[in-house]
């Protein structure tokens, strides 16, 4: 094939630092030493196809050189892409640097993803991992130019994608599908199809739908109030069934035409999903209104308290993970900073790691109650609420009693809860909502101890 010769010519097998100056820890051998893996040259070959398009990051050398990790007992080969220097940071670390984020900044942005994403699928390309960490702005300047990249998911779409590659938030419904039948088939619970289940590359109009929703709110619209670290059932069954709303809080402000693109492209089926040709043409990219009205999503984004707690009320990886049949490494249990944990050791529950397990001996009963209610007061400070006519401030303290019930001991959440009025049953003034989900993040972290890499 032309392309693969193309990109054969290109990858230079030279040492990298005959080249250029490395700071990196890991140890560089001298030039190429065994084969590369197909996986790894697919992603080159496939980023090369795409690159040529401004809103691509594009790649300027690719080496092929031995490189020893420090697990490693002995160097392998590896491609080591050169691309070009991304200095304005990932998309929603930029919103959040502008406290006035508009709605037309949005659409400006999105229009230059849907184009970058029309020049791969009429490659014929699916990215299949867009995400706003693969989105990069060019430089800090105020008109920078956001582009697409990380290929190590993409493939040709001929009709028969099939493995289900994905980061939890921005996952199609197809995509969830194909891991439910792999699971099932690898398993044994249903035969091997003789014609197995495909997607294609409309999954990246998901993602991008995905990604317009929290560009314009600050939240996803998919996720649950469960801490889990793989996908939990209600997020699944939100995914599968398109259930999502329009919160009043913060979309009362944002036009109806952008609420029509999210909802276009948050169809389950496919074949009803807006294709990129028509996102490109809906009014909400090529509208001539001002559009100046300034979203809620930078002030969210910029609080910390928001990344983290959103981090803590789902799963620490979600950020960055990539969908694998996933190893828990546990902790002992003598080694955990944890008194609640402790605690629970002598009344004969077993909780693993700081993540949580069931008492298998004693029924489904999480071990990890306590921190799960923080987690839930996290959610319900951050996360909008589903339950229309529900009275918020209500259910804030229906959250926070059933909290205080089982951390009545922890001193630092005593000491907080002094501070923001409250009487064991309620708080008796208006709760700054962010403040309180970073004290019980506090309160999470001093009851976990430092979290250890998996």
């Amino acid at each position: 094939m032309s392309e693969d010769s193309d990109m054969e010519k290109a990858i230079k097998e030279t040492s990298i630092l005959e080249e250029y100056s490395i700071n990196w820890t890991q140890k560089l051998g001298a030039g190429i030493s065994g084969p590369v893996s197909p996986k790894a040259r697919n992603e080159v070959r496939l980023h090369m196809m795409c690159a040529t398009h401004p809103n691509i990051v594009q790649i300027i050398e690719v080496f092929a050189n031995s490189v020893q990790f420090p697990h490693e007992s002995s160097p392998r080969a590896r491609l080591l892409i050169v691309m070009e220097m991304m200095e304005g940071g990932e998309l929603f670390h930029r919103i959040s640097q502008h406290r006035h984020f508009t709605e037309k900044q949005a659409s400006q942005v999105t229009k230059q993803i849907a184009l970058a994403l029309q020049h791969c699928h009429l490659l014929n390309i699916a990215h299949r991992d867009l995400k706003p960490e693969n989105l990069l702005f060019k430089d800090n300047s105020l008109d920078a130019p956001v582009k697409l990249c990380d290929f190590g998911f993409a493939k040709v779409d001929q009709g028969d994608l099939m493995t289900p590659q994905f980061t939890p938030y921005y996952v199609a419904p197809q995509v969830l599908e194909a891991q439910r039948r792999h699971q099932k088939e690898k398993s044994g619970i249903i035969p091997t199809s003789p014609t197995p289940y495909t997607y294609n590359k409309s999954c990246d109009l998901w993602s991008l739908g995905v990604i317009i929703y929290v560009m314009l709110c600050g939240y996803p619209p998919f996720y649950s109030k469960h801490h889990s670290r793989t996908i939990p059932k209600d997020m699944r069954r939100k995914i599968m069934t398109g259930s999502f709303e329009f919160p009043e809080e913060e979309w009362s402000q944002i036009s109806e035409m952008a609420k029509d693109v999210v909802r276009k492209l948050l169809k389950v089926k496919p074949e009803e999903r807006l294709t990129i040709e028509g996102v490109l043409d809906h009014p909400w990219l090529n509208s001539t209104e001002a559009l100046d009205n300034v979203l809620p999503s930078a002030q969210l984004m910029m609080d910390k308290a928001v990344v983290a707690g959103i981090q803590q009320a789902h799963a620490e990886q979600l950020a960055n993970m990539r969908i694998q049949d996933l190893k828990v490494s546990l902790k002992p249990l003598h080694s955990v900073n944890n008194p609640i944990l402790r605690k629970r050791k002598l009344l004969g529950t077993k909780p693993k790691d700081g993540i949580y397990i069931h008492d298998h001996e004693n029924g489904a009963e999480d071990s990890n109650v306590a921190l799960e209610k923080l987690r839930d007061v996290i959610a319900q400070c951050i996360l909008p609420q589903a339950g229309k006519g529900e009275n918020e401030d209500e259910r804030l303290n229906e959250v926070m009693q059933e909290a205080w019930k089982y951390n009545r001991e922890c001193k630092l959440l005593r000491d907080a809860l002094q501070s923001f009025s409250w009487n064991g049953r309620g708080f008796t003034d208006k709760v700054d909502r962010l403040k309180l989900a970073e004290v019980v993040k506090q309160v999470i972290e001093e009851q976990t101890g430092p979290h250890e890499p998996q």
